[in-house]
C-alpha cells in the first residue's frame, strides 16, 4: 500500500503495522493490526506531501513473528527495503512501527538506506538484540498503561541502544494503553515530530562543513 508516492521524493516513510506471536494465517484488512496502521498512514499522508516523502505500508504474508531464526515479518520488510532501494536509489528511509512493527523495524534497521526507527508501543522482549541500531536514531513512545507489551521492556531496549546508536529516546504516554484507539493525534504528531527530526539529523550528518566544497 502506498498513501503517496510522489514523483521526485526526498525520503521514504515504510510503516510496518503489528501482529500475533504466532499465527499463520494471511493479513486481511479487516485485521485490527492493519487497519489502525492503514488510519495512521492516511492521516500523515498531508504530512509527507508537505514535505515531499514517500510513504509506504507494507502488509505481512502472514500474522505472526512465528520464529526467532527468520521471522516472517522481517522477511517481509526486508523485501520492501530492497522494492524501495530499487524503485528510489539511496534515498534515506525512517521505519515507523506499532507493536509487532516496532520489533520489526528494530530487526531492520541495519538496512543501507534506513537512517532511524519510530516505535510506537513496540514488543521489545527482554534482551532483544540492539545490534541493528549502530549508528541509526531511535525514538520510541510507550502508553503507561499497556498491557499487550512492556513499556519498562522498551525503555531498557532505549537505555542499551544509548552509546552505539546516534541517538535513541524513549517517551512515556501516561495514562495510555496499547491500541492508539486514544490521544489519536499525539501518537500521530509523534510520528511527524520523530521522522522529521531523524530526517533532519541524517542531511546534516550528510552536509558538508563549511569551507568544504
Amino acid at each position: 500500500m502506498t498513501p503517496h508516492d510522489p514523483d521526485a521524493p526526498r525520503g521514504v516513510i515504510l510503516m510496518l503495522h503489528g501482529g500475533q506471536q504466532r499465527s499463520h494465517d494471511p493479513v486481511q484488512n479487516k485485521n485490527s493490526s492493519w487497519w489502525r496502521m492503514a488510519l495512521m498512514a492516511r492521516s500523515l499522508t498531508p504530512f509527507a506531501e508537505e514535505h515531499d516523502l514517500a510513504l509506504m505500508l507494507v502488509q505481512y504474508r502472514k500474522r505472526g513473528w512465528n520464529n526467532e531464526t527468520d521471522p516472517d515479518p522481517v522477511q517481509d520488510a526486508r523485501f520492501a527495503l530492497a522494492e524501495i532501494a530499487r524503485r528510489y536509489v539511496d534515498l534515506p528511509i525512517v521505519v515507523v512501527g506499532h507493536s509487532m512493527g516496532g520489533r520489526t523495524a528494530c530487526r531492520i534497521a541495519d538496512g543501507d538506506d534506513v537512517v532511524g526507527v519510530t516505535a510506537l508501543a513496540p514488543w521489545l522482549p527482554e534482551g532483544e538484540p540492539t545490534t541493528a541500531m549502530a549508528g541509526k536514531q531511535l525514538r520510541v513512545i510507550h502508553g503507561t498503561r499497556d498491557r499487550w507489551t512492556s513499556a519498562k521492556w522498551s525503555r531498557d531496549f532505549v537505555e542499551r541502544c544509548q552509546g552505539f546508536a546516534a541517538s535513541a529516546t524513549w517517551t512515556a504516554m501516561p495514562g495510555v494503553g496499547h491500541f492508539m484507539l486514544r490521544r489519536v493525534g499525539k501518537w500521530n504528531r509523534f510520528v511527524e515530530d520523530s521522522v522529521s527530526d531523524i530526517f533532519g539529523l541524517s542531511l546534516q550528518k550528510g552536509a558538508p562543513t563549511e569551507g568544504t566544497p
